[in-house]
């Protein structure tokens, strides 16, 4: 079941990531454009030349399906009136590309009924492929390698739990986060696919991302990646991540753990969340 919708999303995230390399080499102008919630970030030509590669090739192959790619304009009738949604983010991480750090990723999720079934996260610069399929696990490509099946962690105790936490846009609340739960460890990635990806190689626990800027191409693909290999992903409030809404943000933040701990987080937060003044946001 969704064989053909993987491979072909394996396929399309990895021409895309050899043009993304290109660009990444060759030097490229970046530019500035309005975000989904009306705030500018950068982009690039690589975004766009990846994000019609993948649109184009899954239009081609699933015609029937709906499409929602970060650097095209969203299709809000066509997109809510199907049953099945492939989310895209073509460059997760534009800042990572556009420091020459290597932390971006290619992010191809599809989403049923509003739920992530299926995610591929190709990391360009060293060849690291994730992917997973519902119920069929969640495995990793090192290098053209064999795919390894990946398990997450099992830790419980705030204090042993390695914090996986953003590098190009650090929050002023992450602090009090962090010693509110006692975190000693931390590992800084650019990417929110790659972040998750960490929690799912059992490299880290936890990620608690309390901004409500981040949109459902940041989440669909890493979300079924960390879910099939045994862990959680919801918002902060412990609520259920929903693809099928005409909103594009993830406006009550994001939480991913190992999901021996989801509930305990959930539970701890709820005083953070309080003194942040924040409320869930009901779409």
């Amino acid at each position: 079941m969704l064989q053909h919708e993987l491979e072909t999303a394996i396929t399309l995230a990895r021409v895309a990531g050899k043009s993304i390399l290109k660009h990444y080499a060759a030097g490229f102008v970046t530019e500035e454009k309005l975000g989904a919630d009306n705030r500018t970030e950068p982009v690039t030509v690589a975004d766009r030349d990846a994000s019609r590669i993948i649109v184009d090739g899954l239009g081609l192959a699933f015609p029937d399906d709906g499409i929602l790619s970060e650097e095209e304009i969203d299709d809000l009738d066509r997109r809510l009136s199907k049953q099945r949604v492939w989310i895209i983010d073509p460059i997760d991480g534009t800042s990572g590309f556009v420091k020459h750090d290597g932390d971006f990723a290619v992010q191809i999720g599809l989403a049923e009924n509003g739920v992530a079934v299926l995610g591929v996260v190709l990391t360009p610069v060293n060849d690291l492929l994730s992917y997973a399929v519902k119920g069929k696990g969640s495995f990793v490509v090192r290098n053209g390698g064999e795919p390894e099946r990946v398990n997450v962690s099992a830790k419980t105790r705030f204090t042993d739990m390695i914090l996986a936490m953003s590098r190009n846009h650090p929050s002023p609340r992450m602090g009090r986060i962090i010693e509110h739960f006692g975190f000693t460890e931390i590992a800084k990635r650019g990417s929110v696919g790659l972040k998750v990806g960490l929690i799912a190689e059992r490299t880290c626990d936890i990620y608690i991302h309390p901004s409500p800027r981040t949109k459902l191409w940041d989440t669909c693909a890493p979300q079924i990646i960390l879910e099939e290999a045994g862990g959680r992903f919801t918002d902060l409030f412990g609520l259920e991540m929903r693809y099928d809404g005409a909103d594009l943000q993830n406006r009550n933040g994001i939480l991913a753990t190992n999901g021996a701990a989801h509930n305990q987080v959930v539970d701890r937060l709820k005083h953070l969340l309080s003194e942040f003044g924040r409320l869930p946001y009901k779409k």
